[in-house]
């Protein structure tokens, strides 16, 4: 005797209430099976992973103060995930604009916040300029190619430059071994220094070294999930009519665990949130600011905040929170 979950099987296809598709690309989920306000119900509603994250990271920015910059991309996460909310709810092309353009432009806000930092006003600027022309380059070229493998690869790119030079700044402004200016100057006036003064050099670069370390399992941890993402898309491309195949046979809900882009949203909307937090917690180093701000961070599978180190109103306190660091 055959096992079997309880389910129930797919209906046909309600008229859609934002029908007909206008939008240049289509998933593999089926449209408007399960309601005939949304499109691609899972699609749809795994975009609120980014919606909830948003506000937790716009809160958390805003609590302890970090730069404004960053409360700018936590909006620019906010609209990303709202875009794609509505692209995939009615397929419409002017919402698909808005779900990927608002990834391209959040992306080149990123990449500003890591090239122009401690460069002059004037090196700013011309970066600025750069970036927003490159953005409106990218907008116009999408709009008359209207092929998403463009729009894919200048995403792709973007943020591959971006996290390069964010290791590369990373590693070369806290590694001891690499921070050779400074470096050079300890070994010069090592002997003037009082025997205080070599042990906080020291600490100093234990604590960097361990800040590094944490930073790295943030990265990589961040890099993991967003990677899986990208690859259980890729799975959902490849196999479509299979997949398909097989939900029919499982019936709802548990065809849902097949939705591969709603697995995509999941997981690049973790993953992007782990960047973010990386991103303030290396900000807050560069500045200097290492003793003032804490990652808190219980597990792999709790999502990181960074805090202030002597934040005990109650919420969050050194001696209650289990930190990396």
């Amino acid at each position: 005797m055959e096992l079997r979950l309880p389910s129930w099987s797919y209906s046909p296809s309600y008229t859609g209430y934002w029908s007909p598709v206008t939008s240049t690309i289509n998933w593999c989920e089926e449209d408007y099976y399960a309601t005939p306000y949304a499109a691609e119900i899972v699609n749809t509603l795994t975009n609120l992973m980014f919606v909830i994250l948003a506000f937790k990271g716009i809160r958390n920015c805003i609590k302890h103060g970090h730069d404004i910059v960053f409360l700018v991309a936590f909006v620019g996460y906010l609209l990303v995930g709202t875009g794609s909310f509505f692209f995939h709810a009615t397929l419409k092309y002017p919402m698909q604009l808005v779900d990927e353009l608002s990834m391209i432009y959040t992306t080149c806000l990123m990449n500003y916040a890591t090239f122009s930092y401690s460069k002059s006003r004037q090196y700013g600027f011309i970066l600025a300029l750069a970036l927003v022309s490159l953005a409106i380059f990218i907008t116009l070229y999408y709009h008359y190619l209207q092929d998403p493998a463009f729009h894919q690869l200048a995403y792709a790119i973007l943020t591959a430059v971006m996290l390069a030079r964010s290791m590369y700044v990373m590693e070369f402004s806290l590694r001891p071994s690499l921070r050779k200016t400074e470096e050079n100057f300890k070994l010069l006036h090592r002997k003037s220094m009082t025997a205080d003064q070599k042990e906080i050099s020291r600490a100093d670069d234990r604590r960097n070294t361990k800040i590094l370390t944490a930073m790295w399992m943030l990265i990589v941890t961040g890099l993991t999930i967003f990677l899986s993402g990208f690859g259980i898309w890729q799975l959902d491309n490849i196999y479509c009519s299979d997949l398909r195949h097989w939900r029919r046979e499982l019936g709802l809900p548990w065809g849902i665990i097949l939705e591969g882009h709603g697995w995509w949203h999941l997981l690049t909307g973790i993953g992007a949130y782990y960047y973010l937090v990386w991103g303030i917690w290396l900000r807050h180093c560069l500045n200097g600011r290492q003793d003032e701000y804490s990652l808190t961070w219980r597990s792999v599978l709790n999502l990181p905040e960074i805090v202030r180190s002597n934040y005990s109103n109650g919420i969050v306190a050194p001696d209650v929170a289990k930190k990396i660091l």
